[in-house]
C-alpha cells in the first residue's frame, strides 16, 4: 500500500494541510511501534472506551507527522504535521481500505460465522501457502477497524487474500461488504454469539448475508437448516457450494470415522460447479478429532476444490494442518489445581470448544466446570440447559457449578443427564463464594465459563495462588507462531525437537510442553532427570531427552521413559548396566558429538570404542546423533560453523557404517535453523526462537511470547537534592515523582538495571528506574507521566523487550529469561 496524502484527500473528499506525504503504514494504536515514522499515518479513531486524539501529540513527539483527525480537533503544537480533517475517522480508514481493495488483481476469500471463522481463514492459508502467495487477516481482525486494517497490510503482489469479517449490531457487515467485497464467500456456521444485538437468528443470518452482496460463490453448510432457508430466500443472487448430509448438497459426506487423534471424512461430489468430478467420491483425513474442527476443515476442503486444488495435494495438506490456538487464560490455582479462566464469552458453542480444551489437560483425573447462565443463546430455557447437560455427559467432568437463576431452575437436568456425581447450584457469584471451601478444591483442573456480567474474574481471583502483583503472562498464540514460523522453514520430512529446560526458559515448564505437545511436537528436551520427571507427572506423554545426564539417575529416567544424552564412553557403559539390570532392550539414546564446542560429546578418537559398546550391547539403540553449534548466530564463525557440520557429517557417516542402521541426525539450533538450511539433516533443535528472540534479520517474523508486569503500589513527590533507594545513588537533581514497584532482583529483575539504565513503561511512557534496585521492590521516576497507585507497568515484554533489557545490562536474553522467579505468578493467555 502507498499513497499520497493528496491521493487519500481525494478519497475521502476533503482536503489536507501541510506536505503531500507519502505513506505506506496506516495505524490507530498509539502503541504500536513504528519503524518508519515518516511514511505512518496515524488515524485517531474514537471508540466507546478510547479516543485516538488524545495520543496524537504522544505520537508527534515520536517523530509522527501523518494524520488523519476529526474536524473538530484543534491540531495544535503540531508543527511541521500533515493533517487530514475528517467528520467521521472510523469511516476514512474504511474507505481508503475499500479504494486499496479494489487494486487487488487477485481473488478475495471473505468469511464470516459465529465461530471457527479465524481456524478456517488460518488452515486455508496452510493449504495453499507453499503454492501461492497469500494474504490474510491478522489474528481475529474482523471487527470495523481490524478488517480495514487486513486489507490495508495485504500484498497487492498476492495471489489469493483471505479476511474475516465479524459484526455484533446490525449495519456493520453492509460497511465490512464495501471494504473486502469478497469474490467467494464461506459462512461458517450459525451460532448464539452475539445474538443480543439482533431480534432473533435469522435477523443475524440476514446482516452477515450481505457480506456476499457482490460475491460469485458462497459456501456454507446446508446442516444449518435456518442458515440454508436464508440463503435460498437472499436475493443477492451469487452461486452457490453447500456441503452437508443432505442429498441436495454438491458436496455429500458419506461418513465420518473417529481413529485415534483424527478424523476420516468420506464424500461425494454431487455437483455443477465441479462437472469433471461429478459421482467422484474421496477420503480426506484431518488430524483432528472435534466436530468443530471437522466441520472447519469441510469449508476448507469445500473452498479447495472449488479453487482447482489437486486433491492429492490437498489431502497432504490437509493430513499436516497445525491446529490454532483459543483465547483463554491457564493459571496456577491453589491445592496444586489448574485454573482455566474463559469467561470473555458464555454462549454453547464456545462452552463445547472450552470442554475441548479442558479434555486436552492429562495432569489431573479431577474436572471441574463452574458455568454460568448462558445469555447470548437459545431463548427456549429449557431447551438450552438439557442441551448443555447432554454436552456434558461424557467429558469427565467430576464436579459441576452452576451460577445464576436459570441454571438453578433447571438443576435437575444435570443430575439425570449429565452424569456428574457432584453437581451444586447457586442463585449468584456473591452466594457461591458465600458458601466456597477453598480447601475442597485440590489437584483439578478448574474451567471457569461465564458472561462478563457474573464477573467470574472474583472465582478466578479466590482460586489462584495468590503471589504479589508481579506476573509474568505467557502469549501461547505467540508460542504457536514462532512454532510455526520455524515449522516453515523446514525441508518435508524434517523433525522438531523444543527445548524445554530451565522451566522452558523461565515460562513454565509443563504448560509449554503440553501445548508443543498438542501441536505435535517430535521430542522435548530437558537439562536434568527430575524436569522431565515433572513432565510426565504433569501428564506429558511425548518423547523427552534428557541432555545432562548423571548415572545415578538413570533408573528413574528408564522408569518414566526418559531417553538420555549419552556423551562418552563412562555414561554410555553405566547406562548399559542400568539397562541390563532392569531387563531392558533396545532402549533408545541420544549420541552427543563434540565436533568444537568442547562441553560434552563424544570427539573422532572415541568412535571405535563407541561403536564397539553399541555393536555389543542390545539393551540400547541410537536414536539420535546429534551436536551443537557454538556460534551459528555470527557470521563472522561462518567458517568455523561450517566446520562443525562437515566434522559432524563424517562421524554419522562412520557411526552408521558400524551400527548398521540408520538413525535421526541433528545439529541446528534456533539461529541454525534460519541461517544454515543445507544442514537441517533429519531434525533440528528450537529453543530461544520459540520463546521469541532471533536473529536480527528475520526477528520481526517472531512474536515475544512474554510480558513481565507489576503495579505502582505508592506515589510519592521527593525535593531537590533528596535520594532514593539503598547507597542513596538515586539523586534528585530537581523536584520528583517517584514510584515504587514491587519487583526487586529476588524476583529476577538485574541490579544493574537501576540508577537509570533500565526502564518501565508505564501508560505509554518510558519510567527511567531510580536509585539501586532492592531485593523486592524498586522505585521509577514518574515526573512526567500522568499516573496513579495501581496502575501496571511493563518491567519487560515490546518495550523494553528481553533483547533490550540484554543489551542494557551486557548479558544475553537466556540469563533474563531464565533468571525470572519462580515466585512470580505465571499466567497462561490464549486466542
Amino acid at each position: 500500500m502507498q499513497y499520497k496524502l493528496s491521493e487519500i484527500a481525494d478519497i475521502l473528499g476533503c482536503t489536507y494541510r501541510g506536505n503531500d506525504a507519502v505513506v505506506n503504514h496506516i495505524f490507530v494504536d498509539s502503541r504500536n511501534r513504528i519503524d518508519r515514522a515518516e511514511t505512518a499515518l496515524f488515524v485517531a479513531v474514537k471508540g466507546e472506551r478510547h479516543d485516538g486524539h488524545d495520543y496524537v501529540g504522544e505520537l508527534y513527539a515520536k517523530g509522527i507527522r501523518n494524520f488523519i483527525v476529526s474536524s473538530d480537533f484543534k491540531a495544535e503544537n503540531l508543527d511541521g504535521g500533515n493533517i487530514v480533517a475528517v467528520e467521521n475517522t472510523l469511516k476514512a480508514i474504511q474507505d481508503i481500505a475499500a479504494n486499496y481493495r479494489d487494486t487487488f488483481s487477485f481473488p478475495v476469500l471473505g468469511i464470516t460465522g459465529s465461530n471457527g471463522k479465524t481456524c478456517v481463514k488460518e488452515w486455508i492459508y496452510q493449504i495453499f501457502r507453499n503454492t501461492a502467495k497469500v494474504s490474510r487477516s491478522p489474528r481475529s481482525y474482523n471487527s470495523q477497524t481490524g478488517a480495514p486494517l487486513s486489507i490495508l497490510m495485504a500484498d497487492s503482489a498476492s495471489e489469493l487474500g483471505i479476511f474475516e469479517a465479524g459484526i455484533s449490531m446490525p449495519g456493520e457487515m453492509a460497511r465490512l461488504e464495501k471494504i473486502l467485497h469478497p469474490d467467494t464467500g464461506i459462512f461458517t456456521n450459525i451460532g448464539d454469539a452475539h445474538q443480543e444485538n439482533f431480534a432473533d437468528v435469522e435477523q443475524k443470518i440476514s446482516e452477515k448475508l450481505h457480506l456476499f452482496e457482490r460475491s460469485k460463490l458462497l459456501i456454507y453448510c446446508s446442516d444449518y437448516r435456518s442458515l440454508h432457508r436464508a440463503v435460498a430466500e437472499s436475493t443477492h443472487g451469487c452461486a452457490t457450494f453447500v456441503w452437508g448430509h443432505g442429498d441436495e448438497c454438491n458436496l455429500k459426506i458419506l461418513s465420518i470415522t473417529n481413529v485415534v487423534n483424527k478424523t476420516v471424512v468420506k464424500i461425494k461430489v454431487n455437483d455443477s460447479v465441479l462437472r469433471d468430478r461429478i459421482g467422484e467420491e474421496a477420503e480426506f483425513e484431518i488430524p483432528f478429532y472435534d466436530s468443530a474442527s471437522v466441520e472447519n476443515c469441510m469449508h476448507c476442503i469445500a473452498f479447495s476444490l472449488t479453487e482447482g486444488l489437486d486433491i492429492n495435494l490437498l489431502k497432504a495438506n490437509l493430513a499436516n494442518l497445525v491446529p490454532v490456538a483459543m483465547r483463554l487464560e491457564l493459571k496456577e490455582g491453589i491445592n496444586k489445581c489448574t485454573i482455566i479462566n474463559d469467561s470473555y464469552n458464555s454462549d454453547i458453542n464456545s462452552l463445547t470448544i472450552a470442554l475441548d480444551f479442558l479434555d486436552g489437560l492429562t495432569q489431573h483425573c479431577k474436572k471441574t466446570l463452574i458455568l454460568s447462565d448462558i445469555m447470548q443463546s437459545e431463548p427456549d430455557e429449557k431447551k438450552l440447559y438439557l442441551q448443555v447437560s447432554k454436552l456434558l455427559q461424557s467429558r469427565g467432568i467430576t464436579r459441576f457449578i452452576g451460577i445464576g437463576e436459570a441454571l438453578k431452575r433447571n438443576s435437575g437436568m444435570f443430575a439425570t443427564n449429565a452424569n456428574i456425581p457432584d453437581c451444586r447450584f447457586y442463585s449468584d457469584t456473591d452466594k457461591f463464594l458465600l458458601h466456597c471451601n477453598k480447601a475442597g478444591f485440590s489437584s483439578e483442573a478448574v474451567l471457569l465459563k461465564g458472561g462478563r456480567q457474573f464477573r467470574f474474574e472474583r472465582i478466578s481471583h479466590l482460586l489462584e495462588i495468590q503471589v504479589h502483583q508481579t506476573v509474568l503472562e505467557i502469549n501461547m498464540n505467540a508460542v504457536v507462531n514462532n512454532l510455526n514460523y520455524f515449522k516453515s522453514k523446514l525441508n518435508s520430512g524434517v523433525k522438531l525437537m523444543a527445548m524445554v529446560k530451565a522451566s522452558s526458559y523461565g515460562h513454565g515448564s509443563s504448560e509449554i510442553a503440553a501445548l508443543l505437545q498438542y501441536h505435535r511436537i517430535d521430542y522435548l528436551a530437558v537439562a536434568y532427570a527430575d524436569e522431565g520427571v515433572a513432565l510426565r507427572e504433569a501428564g506429558i506423554t511425548a518423547s523427552v531427552v534428557v541432555l545432562n545426564t548423571e548415572p545415578d539417575n538413570f533408573d528413574i529416567m528408564i522408569e518414566y521413559l526418559l531417553e538420555p544424552e549419552i556423551y562418552s564412553i563412562n555414561s554410555l557403559v553405566s547406562f548399559v548396566k542400568t539397562a541390563a539390570t532392569m531387563g531392558i532392550s533396545n532402549y533408545p539414546v541420544h549420541i552427543k558429538v563434540d565436533t568444537g564446542m568442547h562441553r560434552l560429546g563424544f570427539v573422532e578418537n572415541d568412535l571405535p570404542g563407541l561403536c564397539s559398546i553399541l555393536r555389543h550391547s542390545h539393551e540400547v539403540k541410537v536414536a539420535s546423533v546429534f551436536s551443537h553449534l557454538a556460534a551459528s548466530d555470527e557470521s563472522r564463525h561462518d567458517e568455523f560453523t561450517a566446520l562443525q557440520i562437515e566434522r559432524f557429517t563424517i562421524f554419522c557417516k562412520s557411526l552408521e557404517k558400524e551400527t548398521g542402521y540408520p538413525f535421526i541426525r541433528h545439529i541446528l539450533n534456533s539461529a541454525g535453523i534460519e541461517r544454515f538450511p543445507e544442514a537441517q539433516f533429519d531434525m533440528v533443535r528450537l529453543g530461544i526462537g520459540l520463546y521469541g528472540v532471533g536473529i536480527e534479520e528475520n526477528s520481526k517474523y517472531l512474536v515475544n511470547i512474554g510480558t513481565l508486569s507489576s503495579a505502582i503500589v505508592q506515589i510519592k513527590q521527593i525535593d531537590k537534592g533528596e535520594t532514593v533507594g539503598y547507597g542513596r545513588h538515586g539523586i534528585a537533581k530537581t523536584a520528583k515523582t517517584i514510584a515504587t514497584v514491587p519487583i526487586g532482583y529476588a524476583d529476577g529483575l538485574i541490579r544493574k538495571l537501576g540508577n537509570g539504565r533500565g526502564y518501565f513503561m508505564l501508560n505509554g511512557k518510558p519510567a527511567p528506574i531510580i536509585g539501586n534496585i532492592c531485593m523486592d521492590s524498586c522505585m521509577i521516576d514518574i515526573t512526567d507521566i500522568d499516573a496513579k497507585e495501581g496502575d501496571r507497568v511493563t518491567v519487560m515484554g515490546d518495550d523494553p523487550s528481553v533483547s533490550d533489557i540484554a543489551d542494557a545490562v551486557c548479558t544475553i536474553p537466556y540469563e533474563i529469561l531464565t533468571g525470572i522467579s519462580q515466585r512470580v505468578k505465571r499466567i497462561y493467555v490464549s486466542d
